[in-house]
């Protein structure tokens, strides 16, 4: 942190020379601002525990529910195939 600090510095002072005091001065400010921005937009897009844990419990939820209607679906089937079985075996 402290060579950032010292080339920061530096920077500036060879801003300033060049473009003056107080383009130097907006120049990192404008900076500043649009990397603070840059940080705050990124915060909100991570997800927290509380997001990561609901997304899991409606996840498993869903899967549940897909499990029961997909064992319905197949003890449905297995009724038909072996009504139709039977019923080709009796003629």
């Amino acid at each position: 942190m402290y060579l950032e600090v010292k080339e920061t510095a530096r920077l500036y002072t060879l801003l300033s020379d060049k473009l003056g005091n107080d383009t130097a001065e907006a120049m990192f400010k404008y900076i500043d601002n649009k990397t603070e921005r840059s940080v705050e937009a990124t915060i909100k897009t991570l997800a927290t525990k509380e997001d990561l844990a609901q997304v899991k419990y409606d996840l498993s939820k869903e899967i549940g529910n897909s499990v029961k209607w997909m064992f319905i679906f197949w003890v449905g089937q297995i009724g038909a195939t072996l009504a139709i079985v039977l019923l080709f075996l009796k003629k």
